[in-house]
């Protein structure tokens, strides 16, 4: 079957590949919403550098995406509304996860996402997601990297976790508060953002600061640091400050350029960095199942801003100009 392939070829250029799909053992998926990441408009406006570039592309863009399943040789899902998994797993292990296995690699970073008219997937990256409204499902994979992060967290931190801090008022801090609000409900959630709008949507945390305004004697157990870019440095020198001795940092924030740590403070204080990044079908299966609750659906949609369906190519130059101009993620109906 001659399917179309959504490329970008060079930053702000996109062009149609027609490719075979060949049906095989897998299924086939027609997206149906999908949501832009950091990482896809990073691409698209040609922040990455040029040796990086010249590597990814042509690819098509998009990793977070749910859709329904048109056809399957086992015919158990045919029909059925599942989210996407971009992680393709090549080997197996017990101790290291899947997104971090050397080999693995990973949908819309080197290859083709799921801007296409049909996806051909293995069985083990759709998942079932129909207690989940679309527009919501379209950023479980968002969802589950912080469910993989506060699962890495709850296996290796300390047990004395009576405060933790969040620095970033994004889509991530957002995120990851949710999680862990639910994970530790008497906890005290304090975060530190640089938006007061922002951070006027965490009312469900204890503590709101803006960076510029932290108390002296701020302290905290451990924390989460979402801020990635140009804002890691002074979030990493604020965690190192505040955070109390053993604690542990989970850093989920991605820079394109070096951070400066104080290593002679992450030793005087004897603290753990734990660098986390993307996630596995087991932080899928996880965050579908939080996602069905129906208060965590309405908290999410706070950080959806729904625009208007993609029906031709210059629809997705729309989309991309239009998510530089919402404040968290931007999610649209996918009907080419």
């Amino acid at each position: 079957m001659i399917n179309q392939v959504y490329q970008l070829v060079s930053p702000k250029v996109f062009s149609v590949k027609y490719d075979d799909v060949s049906y095989g053992d897998k299924l086939i998926v027609q997206p149906e919403y999908m949501a832009v990441c950091r990482a896809d408009q990073r691409y698209y406006l040609g922040q990455r550098d040029a040796k990086t570039l010249r590597k990814k592309l042509p690819m098509a863009l998009i990793h977070e995406c749910c859709g329904r399943v048109v056809y399957d040789p086992e015919g158990t899902m045919a029909g059925q509304r599942v989210v996407l998994i971009p992680n393709v797993a090549t080997a197996d292990s017990d101790v290291i996860y899947e997104n971090y296995r050397a080999g693995s690699y990973f949908l819309s970073s080197g290859y083709d996402g799921f801007m296409r008219e049909l996806v051909a997937l293995d069985r083990r990256q759709v998942l079932p997601c129909g207690n989940v409204p679309p527009q919501v499902a379209a950023i479980t994979e968002f969802v589950s990297v912080g469910v993989h992060a506060v699962e890495r967290f709850d296996r290796i931190a300390h047990d004395i976790r009576n405060r933790i801090g969040i620095w970033g008022d994004g889509s991530l801090a957002y995120v990851v508060a949710n999680l862990l609000r639910i994970r530790y409900p008497h906890c005290c959630l304090v975060v530190v953002g640089h938006s007061l709008r922002k951070l006027s949507l965490f009312s469900f945390a204890d503590e709101t600061y803006l960076s510029d305004d932290i108390p002296d004697d701020l302290a905290i157990d451990h924390a989460f640091e979402c801020c990635g870019g140009e804002g890691s440095y002074a979030a990493l020198e604020d965690i190192i400050r505040y955070i109390r001795p053993q604690g542990t940092v989970m850093l989920m924030g991605v820079s394109e350029n070096r951070v400066p740590v104080q290593t002679r403070m992450v030793l005087e204080k004897g603290l753990t960095m734990v660098g986390c990044s993307r996630s596995g079908r087991a932080d899928f299966e996880a965050a579908v199942s939080l996602m069905a609750d129906t208060a965590l659906q309405r908290r999410l949609r706070a950080i959806i801003t729904e625009v208007a369906p993609v029906r031709s190519i210059e629809d997705i130059y729309r989309v991309f100009s239009d998510d530089l101009t919402t404040p968290f993620k931007t999610v649209f109906q996918w009907r080419l």
